[in-house]
Formats: structure tokens, sequence, C-alpha cells
């Protein structure tokens, strides 16, 4: 919702639960996490750091061998901007990150 960076392409992963899904933020300290015991379950909710927008979750069934996390997004708090975009919007200091 703010246009800061949070995940990158890089880090995303096919995890079939039907929402993007990344091992990692780009930097910790984009996300920040929140205990959520919504609908009888218990759960840490992610949100951005400067827009404070519930992103998902993170959940601890992610690839073992990338760190065993599961950051489940939901794909309308997020934009993501094609690599041959990133240089023309502004991010183009996030190309190393992609490539």
């Amino acid at each position: 919702t703010t246009g800061e960076p949070l995940f990158s392409s890089t880090d995303k992963y096919a995890s079939q639960c039907g929402w993007p899904s990344f091992v990692k933020p780009i930097v910790p300290e984009v996300v920040s996490y929140h205990k959520d015991t919504s609908f009888n379950m218990i759960r840490i909710e992610v949100k951005s750091r400067s827009g404070k927008a519930h992103l998902g979750h993170v959940f601890d069934d992610g690839p073992k061998d990338r760190g065993g996390k599961r950051y489940c997004i939901n794909s309308a708090a997020i934009q993501f901007i094609p690599y041959a975009e990133m240089e023309t919007k502004g991010y183009g200091y996030l190309l190393p990150l992609v490539k």
C-alpha cells in the first residue's frame, strides 16, 4: 500500500497454498509480527512496517533448506514490479536482489 519493497521474487516459491509465498522479506525490518487469534486459531500476522497494513501470516512449514518459513501473503496487499520496469519505477537499486 505504500510502495515500500517488502519481498523479492527471488524468495518466492510454489507452496501450493493458493497465496503468494516467500521464504523471507527483503530485510527483516520491513515487516512486523503480531499474534493473531482470530477464527479460533493461533497464527503470526505479518504487517508492513511503514503502512502497518495486514499482509498475511508466517508459518514454520516452508522449505527447510531455505530457512523453514512460509510467508503466506495476500496478493492484494502487494504489487509485483516486472524486472524490466524496476529502474523506471524507482526500484533500480533492488535489481541485484532479483538477478
